[in-house]
């Protein structure tokens, strides 16, 4: 009997999840290309591993057994990895993170150049993916590490299996049509009349720019609910309201918008997160390296990992 790896990641999101449709999304395939791999499983071990009940999949006792080895086997895999990277004159690696737009766009193209020139082994693989989903395709193997965030009125739930590391530390900044305030600065309260063009609620930022807007005594008038920060800013420059960006979202700023610091600093912390080992991975403590030094020249650095 010869297992594969790839089907036994499969199997170990199958199990996590419930249902094929979910673990499919998790790992970026189709429902049908993953019930076919696990169909494969099944065939390999000669046993049956999974009963369907309505729309899930149950694991038979046999499946349970093989999940079991599954987590000690893939867990060895990424060990050896380690070691083996720990073992090299010159690091090799592939790495896959999750990001999102604005750490995408202001953050690593020079992190990754200089990683290039420093560390040419190491390629980085990236995957665009709604902040509040990346720190669980990390948890679930899917991605070696992700950027996340946390807001100072608003900080993420965290999960102990994983260890984070800042890089940067940002402001948030009112983004209003041109003209529209003369001033300097500006506070939120003073923001309170204008219609808002704002994320939904259920994402972080979202929900974090409500709970400051709230603490500053209004609820903001959202006339326009829109994921994308480009979007928003693009909104903006055609006089349709007023948002918060972030430092590293300047980097998307369209003309027609202005920049207006806010005189209660609403902050927010950009970490990377990765599953926690006792030895850090190499390569990927080099990454790290390389994007807390693209933050530093941005004058967002911060060196202290959280615990």
């Amino acid at each position: 009997m010869e297992l594969s790896l790839h089907r036994l990641r499969m199997l170990r999101e199958l199990h996590r999840r419930g249902t094929v449709t979910a673990a499919a999304g998790a790992l970026h395939y189709t429902a049908s290309a993953v019930s076919q791999q696990l169909a494969q499983l099944e065939r390999d071990v000669g046993v049956k591993l999974f009963e369907r009940l309505g729309r899930r999949v149950q694991l038979t006792e046999l499946g349970m057994l093989l999940t079991e080895h599954a987590e000690d086997i893939l867990g060895s895999v990424e060990r050896a990895t380690m070691a083996l990277e720990r073992a090299q004159d010159g690091l090799s690696a592939r790495l896959t993170a999750g990001v999102w737009a604005s750490v995408a766009s202001g953050l690593l193209p020079s992190a990754l150049t200089a990683l290039a020139a420093d560390h040419p082994g190491i390629e980085v693989r990236t995957r665009e993916l709604a902040p509040e989903e990346t720190a669980g395709a990390v948890r679930d193997g899917s991605l070696d590490f992700s950027f996340v965030i946390d807001y100072s009125d608003y900080p993420m739930p965290w999960d102990p299996s994983l260890a984070r590391e800042v890089i940067a530390v940002e402001r948030l900044h009112a983004a209003v049509p041109t003209g529209v305030v003369p001033a300097g600065s500006v506070s939120l309260t003073d923001l309170a009349e204008h219609p808002w063009i704002l994320a939904g609620p259920r994402s972080h930022f979202g929900r974090a720019v409500r709970i400051a807007c709230q603490r500053s005594g209004f609820e903001p008038k959202i006339n326009h609910e829109v994921g994308e920060q480009a979007t928003a800013l693009a909104m903006v420059a055609a006089g349709l309201g007023v948002t918060l960006v972030s430092d590293l979202g300047l980097s998307l700023l369209p003309p027609g918008v202005d920049i207006v610091a806010l005189t209660e600093p609403v902050m927010r912390t950009v970490s990377i997160a990765h599953r926690a080992t006792t030895t850090p991975r190499p390569s990927l403590q080099l990454v790290i390296e390389a994007v807390r030094g693209a933050a530093a020249e941005k004058g967002l650095g911060a060196s202290s990992p959280l615990p």
